[in-house]
């Protein structure tokens, strides 16, 4: 098995490359200076945030036991401790850049909340594919990091941050439209996500495992969380979870009209391990409960 080597701190991967680092909490690095005598490990992880814009392909970037729709031109996102590995590595010549940071620096001179970048945690085919005057955005940000970082004064910390900030947020603009441009892709998503919430409400494992999870789903489709919850929020406008809600109260309904269970059996059924907690999401989604829904369809 591979072992895993971990890049604890920006200097250590620094080492790959001809650069001479001015500050410890950021970054960027440029592929066409990795040394040719350096050792590229295959499998590796960071202690810190790294976002890849590769302009040549070098291997297959594999997370977990999937592989990054990835290619020439892409955006990469990945959080601190994520394992990747390279398989069919081409010994080509690198190209591209690697912006890498540190949480605390953001922490102490940003204003993001790092978590509500969720791309930070895709990790199957996911990568953010950029055109060309994306690319020059992407670029521009770059370019102003860097030159804060050679220019250290009391702004530059601030400066950086920012930077890195509104980076994220073109980062964002531009998931946006790629969600846009694969509508049908999506929409194809979104259609597989509701059979299989019916295949779930409608066979006898919802009494064996309760609830399902937002994460049941996203395995089943092949996509991490993340990327499944903002798919299905963009291409629908709810969430997976209101989605989950909406079909335990279209299967109540039915039943609780029926009038042959009751009520207590019925939240069973529907995965609760508490009747209260069935009356409690009913009334919030329904605006009554379920005992007074059924008195009045009677």
């Amino acid at each position: 098995m591979e072992p895993i080597y971990e890049f604890k701190t920006i200097e250590d991967y620094a080492k790959l490359f001809d650069y001479q680092v001015k500050n410890s909490s950021v970054a960027i690095l440029d592929f066409s200076t990795i040394k040719d005598n350096a050792i590229l490990p295959l499998k590796f992880s960071y202690d810190y945030y790294v976002v890849f814009l590769k302009d040549v392909k070098c291997g297959d970037l594999k997370y977990g036991k999937s592989y990054y729709d990835y290619d020439e031109g892409t955006l990469v996102f990945l959080a601190p401790k994520q394992v990747l590995e390279i398989e069919n590595p081409r010994f080509v010549k690198h190209r591209g850049y690697a912006l890498v940071f540190k949480k605390d620096f953001i922490r102490k001179f940003g204003s993001l909340n790092i978590e509500d970048y969720t791309f930070f945690s895709y990790n199957v085919n996911e990568a953010l594919h950029i055109d060309q005057a994306e690319r020059i955005k992407v670029l521009e940000c770059f370019e102003n990091i860097q030159s804060e970082i050679d220019h250290q004064d009391n702004y530059s910390n601030r400066l950086i941050a920012s930077n890195i900030e509104l980076f994220l947020s073109y980062c964002m603009r531009f998931y946006e439209r790629q969600f846009e441009n694969r509508k049908l892709i999506n929409n194809d998503i979104a259609n597989k996500f509701n059979d299989l919430l019916i295949a779930y409400y409608t066979s006898p494992v919802i009494s064996q495992e309760g609830i399902p999870s937002v994460k049941y789903f996203a395995d089943k489709l092949f996509l991490s969380s993340n990327y499944f919850g903002d798919l299905i929020k963009r291409t629908t406008g709810q969430s997976p979870q209101e989605h989950i809600q909406d079909s335990i109260i279209s299967f109540a309904k039915e039943r609780l009209a029926k009038g042959q269970q009751s009520i207590s059996q019925i939240a069973y059924d529907l995965g609760f391990e508490y009747p209260q907690y069935f009356t409690r999401l009913f009334k919030k989604r329904v605006g009554m409960t379920p005992h007074e829904y059924r008195s009045q369809m009677v």
